[in-house]
C-alpha cells in the first residue's frame, strides 16, 4: 500500500521537532495525514508545523502542537486528554522521542543507564499505555516504534543505547500478539546509521554531558529525508519490524539474523576500531 492509504488518519509523533521525527512529519503531511507533533522546544514544533503545511496537503487545524516532555510521565495523561479533546480519536502513535548514547560501558555510570532507560524505554512505555485503551475500545490503531539496529545487534561503545533499544524490541513484540483480537498493530522500525542531530544531544559516561558530536557530509549514512520515506510506507503497511540502513550494516543484520554465532565472531574478530568505522558511516 501507498502512503496515501494514510491519507485522513491522526498521527501523533514524538520527538517532532528534529531529525527522523521531523522529516517523518513532512512525509506524513505530503500523504494527507492529521498530525500531532510533540517534543520539548516549541519554537521548533512551531516551524516543523508551518514547512508541514508548505509541503503537505494539510490545513492549519489539522496540525495539533503538543509540547510534551517524555520523561514527564505525569503529564502523559493530560497531553493525551488533549490530543482527543482536539482530534476525538487517535489512529498511529509513533514513538520516536529519544538520544543516543556512545560510551565504553565500564565507565558508564548507573545514573546514565538509568537515564537512557527512563527516555528511551519508559517514556515510550508510558504514553503507549495511556493511548492503547483509546486504541483498544475503537478496535483500531498502530503503535509505530521507532527502535534501531542497535536493537538487534549489540554493538561496541553504545551498551546503553543498545540495551534500551532492545528492551523496546522485546517489550512491543509481546504487545503485538496480546493485541491481535484488538485489531492493534504493532510496528518497530530500526533505522541503521541516518544523517541527523543524534550524536549531538547524544547521552556519554557521564551523568548530564551530551556528546557533541557533528556528522560529516561524506559518511555513509542513509539520508534522513530517505529514512522517513521508508518508514511511511511501513507505517502504510503495518509491518511489524523494518530494518531501514545501507550497506554494510544491513548486511550485518541479515547475517546475525539467520547466522547469529557466526555474526557475533565476526564482529569479535573484527575489532572495537573497524566496527567503530562502520557505525559512524565511514564505511
Amino acid at each position: 500500500m501507498e502512503r496515501e492509504s494514510l491519507s485522513g488518519q491522526v498521527v501523533w509523533i514524538t520527538g517532532a521537532s528534529s531529525g527522523i521525527g521531523e522529516e517523518l512529519a513532512y512525509e506524513l503531511a505530503r500523504a494527507g495525514c492529521r498530525l500531532v507533533l510533540s517534543a520539548r522546544r516549541t519554537k521548533e514544533l512551531e516551524r516543523v508545523k508551518k514547512e508541514c503545511m508548505l509541503r503537505g496537503r494539510v490545513k492549519y487545524d489539522n496540525i495539533l502542537i503538543l509540547t510534551l516532555d517524555s520523561i514527564d510521565f505525569d503529564s502523559h495523561k493530560s497531553a493525551v486528554d488533549k490530543v482527543l479533546t482536539h482530534f476525538k480519536h487517535i489512529d498511529v502513535l509513533v514513538n520516536n522521542a529519544g538520544r543516543a548514547q556512545q560510551a565504553v560501558w565500564m565507565r558508564t555510570s548507573l545514573k546514565v543507564d538509568r537515564d537512557v532507560l527512563e527516555l528511551d524505554v519508559l517514556g515510550v512505555l508510558s504514553l503507549t499505555k495511556l493511548v492503547l485503551p483509546h486504541m483498544a475500545d475503537r478496535k483500531s490503531g498502530h503503535i509505530v516504534n521507532v527502535s534501531s539496529i542497535l536493537g538487534k545487534i549489540g554493538a561496541p561503545l553504545s551498551g546503553s543505547y543498545a540495551g534500551a533499544k532492545h528492551a523496546i524490541q522485546g517489550w512491543f513484540d509481546s504487545l503485538r500478539v496480546e493485541m491481535i483480537d484488538k485489531n492493534v498493530s504493532v510496528t518497530n522500525i530500526c533505522p541503521g546509521p541516518v544523517f541527523s542531530n543524534i550524536l549531538a544531544v547524544a547521552f556519554t559516561e557521564n551523568e548530564g554531558e551530551e556528546l557533541k558530536s557533528q556528522m560529516n557530509t561524506n559518511e555513509n549514512r542513509m539520508k534522513t529525508d530517505r529514512c522517513a520515506y521508508l518508514m511511511g510506507v511501513a507505517i502504510a503497511n503495518k509491518m511489524w519490524e523494518v530494518w531501514i540502513t545501507n550497506n554494510p550494516v544491513l548486511l550485518f543484520t541479515y547475517a546475525n539474523q539467520y547466522m547469529p554465532n557466526v555474526t557475533k565472531w565476526l564482529l569479535c574478530t573484527m575489532g572495537l576500531e573497524t566496527i567503530q568505522k562502520i557505525k559512524q558511516g565511514q564505511i
